[in-house]
């Protein structure tokens, strides 16, 4: 299996390169992103690529993909709907416009969210974007393009978030995750749980296109 992933140095991605990099199905793994991912592997390629909405120039290296794990994501707060959406909408557009030309056997993963909404039209702007993301993803001629909508995530192996808050936040909630995942174990994921899962969704397929917390877990499990 040959991987194209974006967002490797955001905390999801993080989580999602190491399983990829540890499968030894795995035999090729390219990254695209606006700053490398600070891994060295004998199997791992990093494009550092600033225009994340025209590939244009770097087309010639993302053919020959099976996968695309998009994991790029920006949080919200403090975001004009405008923003959110050139950078959560368009970004993707851009890319998997391209990536299902190049590649049609793809199997496209979308890192969503937990509480997004499919109608587009609900109050939430973040729910809307990403909805409408999604939806444009799903019409999209892929071999198969899944949705992922993880909740509550605990980053597992090093793996640390860019986002200072989120740091805090999970450097306040440590001790307490481990217990909630055995009390709540459909509700709180892995960053193993993710690349993990999202392997699977590519060799096996998933039950369905739109898989939260829970189908997410039972994926990662087998």
């Amino acid at each position: 299996m040959n991987v194209l992933l974006f967002g490797a140095t955001g905390m999801i991605g993080q989580g999602v390169l190491r399983e990829c990099l540890r499968d030894p199905g795995v035999e090729r793994v390219v990254t695209v992103g606006r700053g490398a991912a600070g891994v060295t592997h004998t199997k791992l390629r990093q494009i550092v690529y600033d225009d994340l909405w025209n590939y244009a120039p770097i087309e010639a290296l993302l053919a020959g993909f099976d996968a695309c794990f998009f994991c790029l994501g920006v949080t919200s707060a403090g975001m004009s709907e405008a923003d959110y959406t050139r950078i959560t909408y368009d970004i993707t557009m851009a890319a998997a416009n391209v990536l299902v030309r190049l590649n049609p056997g793809m199997t496209f993963v979308f890192v969503s969210g937990a509480g997004t909404d499919s109608t587009e039209h609900g109050r939430l702007m973040w729910a809307r974007i990403k909805g409408k993301t999604e939806n444009a993803l799903l019409r999209m001629p892929f071999k198969a393009a899944y949705m992922f909508r993880p909740g509550v995530i605990q980053p597992m192996h090093g793996v640390r978030s860019r986002t200072a808050a989120y740091r805090i936040l999970y450097s306040i909630t440590a001790p307490l995750l481990p217990l909630l995942r055995v009390l709540f174990p459909n509700q709180i994921l892995t960053t193993e749980d993710m690349g993990l899962a999202m392997l699977a969704a590519v060799r096996r397929g998933a039950p369905t296109r739109v898989l939260e917390s829970r189908d997410i877990r039972q994926l990662a499990s087998g």
